[in-house]
């Protein structure tokens, strides 16, 4: 097989496009909101474009979601169901939980119908959305929810108690909402998701959000400070429906499955409002991987197009190619991943076990909607991020941020405008402004570009590190680190892993008279777990006398990650004197 380039694959959902640069020709971003349900020329919701929409066609009935639990039960859900259901929820916010348009509603559940529910609902109330990932401790959920100032929490019983001690620490939050599923609830002061539901009106009005109303907000990590909560609007929604159909290539027959947690990006923009603004069945599954259980889940659901992680995928690899074998795929005709760069051995396995290539896709928490793709009208390069989407441009510049030609590496950046871009970090202007520069969003991102156009991911330009897809900012991690009764200093880096692409390594100096062990070393990683997540958690603990450090005080993590990976020290002239 010539691993440079792999043919086309899929079936394309317009099927007069051929090739990428017809597509690119026939694409204009007044076409995509002219397809979309808006109640007015500048008014629009993301949950009405969603699901509502699809009440005056024939799809009113048609199955919007497919949800299989951890043990195997299974609801189904028409787009009419989600409506009604949605439309309760709404009610509730509004008639018992006092939300006003712009307050912020954050979700802290399991992968359960409730949330999807519950986020429609939110957005049909003008509420703006905070998903948080259910594996998070609870440091990182009171980061979050106090910068945002959360007016309401909808959790679970068994989650709220592990994030019980930070509640009090969060004066903005009003009303916990509480999914027992099946559960009896105790008696509590807080509101109980079913009763609550139960005396809803299936009636609501949606509130007529603008195009620029607040809708979403996502937290990134980063290197130097507390996560930053990028802000999306409701018409971003034309962003997501295009890319669910050109890159995703969902049409009105597919099953499609997106592994994403709905706590993370992907999740939202592809876990619900990318497929159901066109009107596609989703299948979700609320268990972990597992190799078996996820072919499984494939063949019985007749899966067509399938959106899943690198890190997934590798690990799918580790599991052997015997295994897939004894499943029935007829029904699988695409696949995309997203997440990290996905390495080419990945994509040349997926098409000698599936008969089809994973088709990579790049883009950004902040860009809100996928930037750089392999599409299924281009041949795909494996290892390439691929190229721009329709009405995204895209280029390499420098450090004076002057574009780059072919074959040169720099600063990934965009030309802003497109409507899912971000419109702020919360509460950090000057953070969002320092973003853009002589005409560019600068995304952080390293690359190159060859003479066809694909871009070929190079690195982060800052600290940040990517573990099995999830961001992890160093600057987080370490400051729980520091927490403990042990540590004194803490840094922290990415260290290469061929699974998970980086693993979180930690360099400790202990507080003086503790010595090191073994016993340390794992309670401080259980430390770790307890207050941010798993995905959070490092891999490896080195203990140190000292950490190397600028004359001002600044933890070097290049020298302690150019020692660990025996790479050149670079200048040293800022290294504090031993």
């Amino acid at each position: 097989m010539d691993t440079k380039r792999i043919r086309k694959g899929g079936l394309p959902f317009v099927p007069n496009l051929r090739d990428y640069d017809e597509m690119r020709r026939q694409f204009t971003w007044q076409q995509i909101a002219g397809e979309l349900d808006w109640f007015d020329e500048e008014h629009i919701n993301i949950a009405h474009i969603a699901v509502d929409a699809h009440l005056k066609t024939d799809r009113r009935t048609k199955k919007a979601l497919i949800w299989e639990g951890k043990k195997g039960e299974v609801e189904e859900y028409t787009f009419e169901d989600l409506a009604r259901l949605s439309n309760r929820f709404a009610n509730v916010l509004v008639e018992q939980a006092g939300v006003v348009k712009g307050d912020r509603v954050f979700f802290f559940l399991d992968r359960v119908p409730e949330i999807f529910i519950g986020i429609l609902g939110t957005l049909k109330a003008g509420g703006v959305i905070g998903p948080l990932f259910c594996a998070f401790g609870p440091e990182a959920v009171k980061d979050r929810m106090a910068d945002a100032g959360a007016k309401v929490l909808v959790t679970s019983p068994g989650l709220k108690k592990r994030i019980a001690g930070i509640l009090p620490d969060l004066p903005a939050l009003e009303k916990v909402i509480l999914v027992h599923r099946g559960r009896e609830a105790e008696p509590s002061e807080d509101l109980s998701y079913e009763e609550a539901m139960a005396g809803a009106s299936e009636v609501f009005e949606i509130v007529r959000t603008h195009g620029e109303d607040h809708a979403i907000m996502h937290y990134t990590s980063g290197t130097t400070g507390k996560p930053k909560g990028a802000v999306h609007v409701h018409a971003a929604v034309q962003g997501h429906f295009a890319t669910a159909r050109y890159v995703l290539d969902l049409g009105q027959d597919d099953v499609y499955w997106c592994t994403a947690d709905p706590g993370w990006v992907t999740g939202t923009s592809y876990g619900m409002f990318g497929p159901w603004s066109n009107g596609v069945t989703q299948v979700v599954y609320e268990g972990g991987f597992s190799a078996s259980r996820w072919y499984g889940f494939l063949e019985k659901w007749k899966v067509t197009v399938w959106y899943t992680a690198p890190t997934a995928i590798r690990m799918l690899m580790k599991s052997g190619d015997e295994l897939p074998g004894k499943f029935d795929f007829a029904s699988l005709r695409y696949m995309c991943s997203v997440g990290e760069p996905l390495n080419p051995e990945a994509v040349v396995w997926g098409d000698r076990i599936f008969g089809k290539p994973f088709h990579d896709n790049w883009w950004q928490t902040e860009t809100g909607s996928i930037m750089i793709a392999n599409y299924p009208v281009q041949d795909v390069k494996p290892g390439s991020m691929g190229r721009p989407f329709p009405g995204i441009e895209a280029g390499i510049v420098d450090d004076e941020f002057r574009e780059l030609p072919a074959g040169q590496e720099g600063h990934l950046a965009l030309r802003p405008g497109w409507p899912s871009m971000f419109r702020t970090y919360w509460q950090k202007d000057d953070l969002y402004a320092s973003l853009f520069k002589e005409g560019w969003y600068i995304s952080g991102d390293k690359a190159k570009m060859d003479e066809e156009g694909y871009f070929w991911f190079v690195g982060r330009a800052d600290d940040v590190i990517n573990t099995a897809g999830h961001l992890v900012g160093p600057f987080e991690v370490e400051s729980v680190l520091i927490e403990h009764p042990a540590v004194a200093e803490a840094g922290v880096i990415g260290k290469p892993d061929p699974i998970a692409m980086e693993v979180i390594k930690a360099f400790v100096s202990l507080k003086e008279g503790i010595e090191p062990s073994d016993e340390l070393r794992l309670d401080i990683k259980k430390f770790v777990m307890k207050r941010l997540a798993a995905a959070a958690t490092p891999r490896e603990i080195d203990f140190l006398p000292s950490l190397p450090k600028t004359r001002s005080g600044k933890i070097m993590r290049r020298l302690l990650k150019a020692r660990e990976l025996g790479l050149p020290l670079g200048d040293t002239s800022t290294l504090e004197d031993d």
